[in-house]
């Protein structure tokens, strides 16, 4: 499995579009295998949800996101985890201990001035 983390350097982002990039984590069973690091190709609308697909993700974790794009990444077979905050690597062992659930929020704020009002 491959989850991809909306990070700001270690942080999980406030909103994936702007994200700086997208933290990768390789599970296997309960534990990470492999962690990875890619920028983000710029926000364009539709795009971010095939650019994961491509980089193989099977679930996206971010503070907020918008609906359409909650939407498409669900089109394409891969999980949305949002309302999550905090460190990359403690949210995505929250994940893997099943303590992490998504808040289902959507983003609506779309002046990106760092943080998403629900």
């Amino acid at each position: 499995m491959r989850v991809a983390v909306a990070s700001d350097g270690n942080m999980v982002s406030g909103h994936f579009g702007h994200c700086e990039g997208f933290t990768l984590y390789d599970i296997d069973n309960i534990k990470v295998t492999n962690k990875v690091f890619v920028e983000n190709p710029g926000h364009r609308p539709g795009y971010l949800p095939v650019f994961l697909k491509e980089q193989k993700a099977d679930v996206i974790i971010a503070g907020g996101m918008g609906e359409t794009a909650q939407e498409l990444f669900v089109q394409n077979g891969i999980e949305v985890v949002v309302g999550a905050q905090g460190i990359s690597d403690d949210v995505i062992n929250q994940y893997i201990g099943g303590v992490l659930k998504s808040t289902g929020s959507i983003c609506t704020e779309h002046a990106h001035e760092g943080h998403c009002n629900d």
